[in-house]
């Protein structure tokens, strides 16, 4: 079989909103990525906050403010050795589905187990709850920020 093809079949879709469950995320995708010749498509999704009646915010833009949390995630993570075919997905919308969007056909969905906000203590948050449930691939769920290989 092509590399091609393989890259192809091993697409790892990863949720990244900037917490370090996300970041550890990222690094699980990057072993596996690796190890079958796949490729990672690191996602973050933003939505509008649901307010009671309008107000303007002239210097408000959570698209921009999505993408730098995107791309600070990933430098961090990675640094100036960025996993080769990467691609940063930034979309409007609601954070599980988004993801699973992204996923269809995909060799797995990686996701942090908690990230920004919710309640300290739950097993899982609902964007990662939602995902384990919903996705039409394997979901792993990334616990805490243990590094990849160490238990």
């Amino acid at each position: 079989m092509a590399a091609s093809s393989i890259a192809a079949e091993h697409r790892f879709v990863v949720g990244v909103d900037g917490s370090e469950p996300s970041k550890a995320a990222l690094r699980w995708a990057a072993r596996l990525a690796e190890a079958t010749g796949g490729t990672i498509e690191a996602v973050t999704a933003w939505q509008m906050p649901v307010t009671f009646g309008w107000a303007y915010v002239p210097d408000y833009h959570p698209d921009q403010d999505a993408t730098k949390i995107l791309a600070e995630a990933v430098e961090a993570v990675f640094g100036a050795n960025r996993p080769a075919g990467m691609r940063l997905s930034v979309d409007e919308g609601n954070p599980a589905k988004v993801l699973l969007e992204h996923s269809a056909g995909a060799q797995m969905l990686i996701v942090g187990s908690r990230g920004h906000g919710g309640f300290v203590g739950l097993l899982l948050g609902s964007v990662s709850a939602n995902c384990a449930e919903h996705a039409t691939c394997p979901v792993l769920v990334i616990h805490g920020t243990t590094e990849v290989g160490n238990p």
